[in-house]
Protein backbone atom coordinates (compact mmCIF):
# COMPACT_ATOMS: atom_id res chain seq x y z
CA UNK A 1 0.00 0.00 0.00
CA UNK A 2 1.30 3.95 -0.52
CA UNK A 3 2.05 4.80 2.67
CA UNK A 4 2.32 8.73 1.88
CA UNK A 5 -2.04 7.82 1.12
CA UNK A 6 -3.18 5.76 4.10
CA UNK A 7 -5.96 3.66 4.59
CA UNK A 8 -7.51 3.73 8.43
CA UNK A 9 -10.20 1.65 9.90
CA UNK A 10 -12.46 4.77 11.41
CA UNK A 11 -14.16 2.30 14.55
CA UNK A 12 -17.54 4.28 15.68
CA UNK A 13 -17.76 3.26 18.80
CA UNK A 14 -20.08 5.15 20.60
CA UNK A 15 -23.18 3.18 21.96
CA UNK A 16 -24.40 1.89 25.41
CA UNK A 17 -25.99 -1.24 23.89
CA UNK A 18 -29.12 -0.90 25.34
CA UNK A 19 -31.05 -3.79 23.80
CA UNK A 20 -28.79 -5.71 25.69
CA UNK A 21 -29.29 -4.42 28.88
CA UNK A 22 -28.97 -5.46 31.85
CA UNK A 23 -25.59 -7.50 30.36
CA UNK A 24 -24.48 -4.28 28.44
CA UNK A 25 -24.23 -1.20 31.06
CA UNK A 26 -23.03 2.61 30.47
CA UNK A 27 -19.63 1.89 31.88
CA UNK A 28 -19.19 -1.39 29.69
CA UNK A 29 -20.75 -1.65 26.74
CA UNK A 30 -21.12 -4.67 24.41
CA UNK A 31 -18.91 -3.95 22.54
CA UNK A 32 -15.98 -4.36 25.30
CA UNK A 33 -17.52 -7.54 26.81
CA UNK A 34 -15.26 -10.68 26.45
CA UNK A 35 -17.88 -12.75 25.57
CA UNK A 36 -16.34 -14.63 22.43
CA UNK A 37 -13.09 -16.73 23.76
CA UNK A 38 -11.96 -13.89 25.90
CA UNK A 39 -12.09 -11.31 22.72
CA UNK A 40 -14.39 -8.68 22.75
CA UNK A 41 -16.40 -7.48 19.51
CA UNK A 42 -14.31 -4.93 19.80
CA UNK A 43 -11.29 -6.44 19.69
CA UNK A 44 -12.27 -8.61 17.30
CA UNK A 45 -12.93 -5.13 14.54
CA UNK A 46 -9.63 -4.85 15.16
CA UNK A 47 -8.08 -8.06 14.41
CA UNK A 48 -10.38 -8.45 11.78
CA UNK A 49 -9.45 -5.92 9.85
CA UNK A 50 -5.42 -5.31 11.18
CA UNK A 51 -3.71 -6.99 7.54
CA UNK A 52 -6.20 -4.81 5.20
CA UNK A 53 -5.24 -1.23 6.24
CA UNK A 54 -2.32 0.81 7.16
CA UNK A 55 -4.17 2.12 10.64
CA UNK A 56 -6.61 2.69 13.10
CA UNK A 57 -8.94 5.40 14.56
CA UNK A 58 -11.17 5.38 17.00
CA UNK A 59 -14.18 7.36 17.60
CA UNK A 60 -16.37 7.54 20.49
CA UNK A 61 -17.10 8.99 23.84
CA UNK A 62 -15.05 10.02 26.95
CA UNK A 63 -15.96 6.86 29.12
CA UNK A 64 -15.84 4.19 25.92
CA UNK A 65 -11.97 5.72 24.99
CA UNK A 66 -9.94 4.52 28.11
CA UNK A 67 -11.77 0.44 27.27
CA UNK A 68 -10.89 0.88 23.34
CA UNK A 69 -7.19 2.12 24.33
CA UNK A 70 -6.66 -1.13 27.07
CA UNK A 71 -8.25 -3.38 24.29
CA UNK A 72 -6.03 -2.44 21.74
CA UNK A 73 -3.45 -2.74 23.89
CA UNK A 74 -3.70 -6.24 24.57
CA UNK A 75 -3.69 -7.09 20.54
CA UNK A 76 -0.46 -4.70 20.70
CA UNK A 77 -2.27 -2.40 17.87
CA UNK A 78 -2.13 1.30 18.05
CA UNK A 79 -4.82 3.75 17.74
CA UNK A 80 -2.84 6.25 16.07
CA UNK A 81 -5.72 8.65 16.06
CA UNK A 82 -8.58 9.10 17.85
CA UNK A 83 -11.99 11.59 17.59
CA UNK A 84 -13.34 11.94 21.76
CA UNK A 85 -16.72 13.74 21.75
CA UNK A 86 -17.91 14.94 25.00
CA UNK A 87 -21.50 14.34 23.67
CA UNK A 88 -23.25 11.73 20.82
CA UNK A 89 -23.73 13.91 17.46
CA UNK A 90 -25.05 10.99 15.43
CA UNK A 91 -22.59 9.57 12.54
CA UNK A 92 -22.78 12.29 10.11
CA UNK A 93 -20.66 14.49 12.13
CA UNK A 94 -17.89 12.12 13.57
CA UNK A 95 -17.01 10.62 10.10
CA UNK A 96 -17.18 14.69 9.62
CA UNK A 97 -14.24 14.87 12.73
CA UNK A 98 -12.91 11.77 11.31
CA UNK A 99 -12.41 12.66 7.76
CA UNK A 100 -11.00 16.23 9.34
CA UNK A 101 -8.03 14.56 10.75
CA UNK A 102 -6.76 13.01 7.98
CA UNK A 103 -4.98 14.11 4.70
CA UNK A 104 -8.11 14.40 2.02
CA UNK A 105 -6.45 11.56 -0.58
CA UNK A 106 -6.55 9.12 3.22
CA UNK A 107 -8.99 6.38 2.81
CA UNK A 108 -11.49 5.69 5.95
CA UNK A 109 -12.50 2.03 5.88
CA UNK A 110 -15.28 3.17 8.89
CA UNK A 111 -17.24 -0.09 10.82
CA UNK A 112 -18.97 -0.21 13.81
CA UNK A 113 -17.25 -1.57 17.06
CA UNK A 114 -19.95 -4.14 17.59
CA UNK A 115 -20.30 -6.24 14.33
CA UNK A 116 -19.34 -10.28 13.87
CA UNK A 117 -18.52 -10.90 10.78
CA UNK A 118 -17.11 -14.19 8.70
CA UNK A 119 -15.72 -15.18 5.23
CA UNK A 120 -12.92 -13.54 5.56
CA UNK A 121 -11.70 -14.43 2.18
CA UNK A 122 -15.04 -12.78 0.79
CA UNK A 123 -15.04 -10.01 3.29
CA UNK A 124 -11.17 -9.00 2.15
CA UNK A 125 -12.54 -9.24 -1.74
CA UNK A 126 -15.93 -7.02 -0.88
CA UNK A 127 -13.41 -4.68 0.81
CA UNK A 128 -11.01 -4.82 -1.99
CA UNK A 129 -13.24 -3.74 -3.74
CA UNK A 130 -15.01 -0.70 -2.06
CA UNK A 131 -11.42 0.57 -1.86
CA UNK A 132 -10.99 0.47 -5.94
CA UNK A 133 -14.55 3.06 -5.77
CA UNK A 134 -13.37 5.34 -2.84
CA UNK A 135 -10.10 5.25 -5.14
CA UNK A 136 -12.01 6.12 -8.28
CA UNK A 137 -14.34 8.78 -5.98
CA UNK A 138 -17.37 7.37 -4.48
CA UNK A 139 -18.71 7.37 -1.44
CA UNK A 140 -18.96 3.52 -0.57
CA UNK A 141 -21.31 1.51 1.74
CA UNK A 142 -21.33 -2.35 1.83
CA UNK A 143 -24.91 -4.06 1.23
CA UNK A 144 -25.62 -7.79 2.93
CA UNK A 145 -27.23 -10.06 1.30
CA UNK A 146 -30.35 -10.44 3.18
CA UNK A 147 -31.52 -13.91 4.77
CA UNK A 148 -34.67 -12.83 6.66
CA UNK A 149 -37.75 -10.19 6.49
CA UNK A 150 -35.54 -8.32 8.77
CA UNK A 151 -37.66 -5.29 10.36
CA UNK A 152 -34.61 -4.34 12.47
CA UNK A 153 -32.25 -3.30 9.46
CA UNK A 154 -32.34 -0.34 7.09
CA UNK A 155 -32.27 -1.43 3.50
CA UNK A 156 -30.78 -0.46 -0.06
CA UNK A 157 -32.77 -1.22 -3.40
CA UNK A 158 -29.58 -1.63 -6.00
CA UNK A 159 -28.95 -2.59 -9.35
CA UNK A 160 -25.41 -4.26 -9.07
CA UNK A 161 -23.14 -1.28 -7.52
CA UNK A 162 -25.73 1.41 -8.50
CA UNK A 163 -27.94 2.45 -5.69
CA UNK A 164 -31.87 2.69 -6.30
CA UNK A 165 -32.99 4.14 -3.26
CA UNK A 166 -32.34 3.60 0.49
CA UNK A 167 -35.32 2.48 3.00
CA UNK A 168 -35.29 2.56 6.49
CA UNK A 169 -36.17 -0.17 9.01
CA UNK A 170 -39.65 -1.31 7.38
CA UNK A 171 -42.52 -2.98 8.57
CA UNK A 172 -42.71 -6.86 8.31
CA UNK A 173 -44.97 -6.83 5.23
CA UNK A 174 -42.57 -4.40 3.71
CA UNK A 175 -39.54 -6.43 4.20
CA UNK A 176 -40.54 -9.79 3.09
CA UNK A 177 -41.56 -7.98 -0.35
CA UNK A 178 -38.12 -6.71 -0.36
CA UNK A 179 -37.02 -10.51 0.39
CA UNK A 180 -38.73 -11.70 -2.73
CA UNK A 181 -37.60 -9.46 -5.01
CA UNK A 182 -34.57 -9.97 -4.44
CA UNK A 183 -32.80 -6.41 -5.30
CA UNK A 184 -32.38 -5.22 -1.80
CA UNK A 185 -29.80 -5.24 0.75
CA UNK A 186 -29.25 -4.54 4.57
CA UNK A 187 -27.85 -1.68 4.99
CA UNK A 188 -24.57 -2.88 7.31
CA UNK A 189 -23.61 0.49 8.39
CA UNK A 190 -20.33 0.34 6.82
CA UNK A 191 -18.46 2.61 4.62
CA UNK A 192 -15.58 3.64 2.45
CA UNK A 193 -14.27 6.83 0.83
CA UNK A 194 -11.16 9.30 0.55
CA UNK A 195 -12.05 11.87 2.72
CA UNK A 196 -11.98 15.01 0.90
CA UNK A 197 -15.09 12.98 -1.17
CA UNK A 198 -16.72 13.12 1.73
CA UNK A 199 -16.35 16.44 3.11
CA UNK A 200 -17.15 17.64 -0.52
CA UNK A 201 -20.33 16.16 0.20
CA UNK A 202 -21.14 16.44 3.41
CA UNK A 203 -20.14 20.12 2.49
CA UNK A 204 -22.64 20.37 -0.06
CA UNK A 205 -25.77 18.43 1.08
CA UNK A 206 -25.64 19.73 4.72
CA UNK A 207 -23.28 22.47 5.36
CA UNK A 208 -24.53 23.20 8.97
CA UNK A 209 -22.82 19.91 9.79
CA UNK A 210 -19.27 20.77 7.96
CA UNK A 211 -19.12 24.10 9.30
CA UNK A 212 -19.42 23.60 12.67
CA UNK A 213 -17.10 20.24 12.43
CA UNK A 214 -14.37 22.05 11.09
CA UNK A 215 -15.19 24.80 13.97
CA UNK A 216 -15.15 22.17 16.52
CA UNK A 217 -11.96 20.46 14.82
CA UNK A 218 -10.17 23.68 15.50
CA UNK A 219 -10.95 23.49 19.03
CA UNK A 220 -10.12 19.83 19.85
CA UNK A 221 -6.69 19.02 21.38
CA UNK A 222 -5.19 15.86 20.64
CA UNK A 223 -8.54 14.49 19.50
CA UNK A 224 -10.58 15.74 22.44
CA UNK A 225 -13.33 18.06 20.62
CA UNK A 226 -14.38 21.15 23.24
CA UNK A 227 -17.85 20.44 25.05
CA UNK A 228 -19.23 23.66 23.02
CA UNK A 229 -17.96 23.37 20.13
CA UNK A 230 -19.46 19.76 19.78
CA UNK A 231 -23.00 20.79 21.22
CA UNK A 232 -23.02 23.17 18.54
CA UNK A 233 -23.10 20.65 15.62
CA UNK A 234 -26.62 19.21 14.13
CA UNK A 235 -27.10 16.01 15.32
CA UNK A 236 -27.89 13.52 11.83
CA UNK A 237 -27.08 10.08 10.39
CA UNK A 238 -24.24 9.79 7.61
CA UNK A 239 -27.03 7.99 5.73
CA UNK A 240 -29.75 11.14 5.83
CA UNK A 241 -26.63 13.74 5.51
CA UNK A 242 -25.14 12.50 2.77
CA UNK A 243 -25.63 8.84 1.64
CA UNK A 244 -29.40 9.85 0.66
CA UNK A 245 -28.85 13.32 -0.91
CA UNK A 246 -25.48 12.61 -2.75
CA UNK A 247 -24.82 11.10 -6.45
CA UNK A 248 -21.68 10.08 -5.79
CA UNK A 249 -22.74 6.73 -4.34
CA UNK A 250 -22.16 2.97 -5.12
CA UNK A 251 -23.11 0.11 -3.07
CA UNK A 252 -20.75 -2.88 -2.59
CA UNK A 253 -23.17 -6.23 -2.60
CA UNK A 254 -21.73 -8.40 0.14
CA UNK A 255 -22.51 -12.22 0.76
CA UNK A 256 -20.04 -12.35 3.66
CA UNK A 257 -21.31 -13.41 7.32
CA UNK A 258 -22.63 -10.41 9.04
CA UNK A 259 -24.69 -9.78 11.87
CA UNK A 260 -24.97 -6.60 14.28
CA UNK A 261 -25.46 -8.64 17.58
CA UNK A 262 -27.94 -5.84 18.85
CA UNK A 263 -30.18 -7.93 20.37
CA UNK A 264 -30.43 -11.02 22.57
CA UNK A 265 -31.81 -13.16 19.72
CA UNK A 266 -29.23 -12.16 17.26
CA UNK A 267 -26.86 -13.41 19.89
CA UNK A 268 -28.74 -16.49 19.91
CA UNK A 269 -28.88 -17.11 16.43
CA UNK A 270 -24.78 -16.65 16.65
CA UNK A 271 -24.17 -18.97 19.82
CA UNK A 272 -25.53 -21.43 17.33
CA UNK A 273 -22.63 -21.06 14.79
CA UNK A 274 -19.92 -20.36 17.33
CA UNK A 275 -20.31 -20.22 21.47
CA UNK A 276 -20.71 -17.22 23.68
CA UNK A 277 -18.93 -17.47 26.73
CA UNK A 278 -21.21 -18.45 29.36
CA UNK A 279 -24.28 -18.89 27.45
CA UNK A 280 -25.64 -22.43 28.25
CA UNK A 281 -28.70 -24.70 27.99
CA UNK A 282 -30.50 -24.30 30.87
CA UNK A 283 -30.60 -27.73 32.99
CA UNK A 284 -33.15 -29.62 34.56
CA UNK A 285 -36.45 -31.71 33.59
CA UNK A 286 -39.02 -30.87 30.81
CA UNK A 287 -36.97 -27.62 29.74
CA UNK A 288 -37.33 -26.94 25.39
CA UNK A 289 -35.22 -24.27 23.64
CA UNK A 290 -33.82 -22.78 27.52
CA UNK A 291 -30.89 -20.68 27.55
CA UNK A 292 -28.97 -19.18 30.28
CA UNK A 293 -26.49 -16.16 30.30
CA UNK A 294 -24.46 -16.95 33.45
CA UNK A 295 -21.20 -17.69 35.48
CA UNK A 296 -23.51 -20.14 38.03
CA UNK A 297 -25.38 -22.96 37.31
CA UNK A 298 -29.06 -22.62 36.25
CA UNK A 299 -31.27 -25.38 36.43
CA UNK A 300 -35.25 -25.13 35.93
CA UNK A 301 -38.35 -27.39 35.17
CA UNK A 302 -41.05 -26.95 32.17
CA UNK A 303 -39.58 -24.48 30.91
CA UNK A 304 -39.94 -23.01 27.67
CA UNK A 305 -38.51 -20.64 25.03
CA UNK A 306 -37.02 -18.79 27.69
CA UNK A 307 -33.72 -16.62 28.04
CA UNK A 308 -31.76 -15.93 31.18
CA UNK A 309 -29.43 -13.14 31.92
CA UNK A 310 -27.76 -13.08 35.34
CA UNK A 311 -25.59 -10.23 36.13
CA UNK A 312 -23.82 -9.15 39.41
CA UNK A 313 -26.92 -6.46 40.74
CA UNK A 314 -30.01 -7.92 38.06
CA UNK A 315 -31.60 -10.83 36.95
CA UNK A 316 -33.03 -10.64 33.59
CA UNK A 317 -35.49 -13.28 32.08
CA UNK A 318 -37.11 -12.98 28.39
CA UNK A 319 -39.46 -15.10 26.42
CA UNK A 320 -37.35 -15.65 23.23
CA UNK A 321 -37.96 -13.49 20.23
CA UNK A 322 -39.08 -10.57 21.90
CA UNK A 323 -36.13 -8.87 22.24
CA UNK A 324 -37.87 -5.89 20.71
CA UNK A 325 -38.73 -5.05 23.75
CA UNK A 326 -35.87 -5.19 26.22
CA UNK A 327 -35.34 -0.99 25.47
CA UNK A 328 -38.99 -0.44 27.28
CA UNK A 329 -37.50 -2.58 29.77
CA UNK A 330 -34.39 -0.56 30.20
CA UNK A 331 -36.64 2.49 30.17
CA UNK A 332 -38.45 1.35 32.84
CA UNK A 333 -35.11 0.40 35.05
CA UNK A 334 -33.95 3.87 33.91
CA UNK A 335 -37.16 5.57 36.06
CA UNK A 336 -37.35 3.08 38.86
CA UNK A 337 -33.32 1.49 39.76
CA UNK A 338 -30.92 4.11 37.48
CA UNK A 339 -27.58 3.05 39.60
CA UNK A 340 -28.43 -0.50 37.32
CA UNK A 341 -28.03 1.52 34.30
CA UNK A 342 -24.03 2.15 34.65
Amino acid sequence: MNQLNKIYNAILSGGSGTRLWPLSRESRPKQFLPLFHGKSLFQETVIRNANLVDDFMIITNEKQYEAAYQQAAELNQPLSKKIIEPIGRNTAPAITLACLSVNAEDILFVTPSDQMIGDSDIYRKNLDRAIQLAKDGYLVTFGIQPTKPETGFGYIEHQEENVVRFTEKPAYKTAMEFLEQGNFLWNSGMFCFKAGIFLEEIKKHHPAIYEASVEAFKKSTEGLVALDAMEAIPSESVDYAVFEKSDRIKVVPSSFYWTDLGSFDAMLDYHEKQPICCLKTINGEDNHNTHALATKAVYGIGIEDILVIDTKDALFLMKKGQSDKVKAIYNQAKSSEPALLH
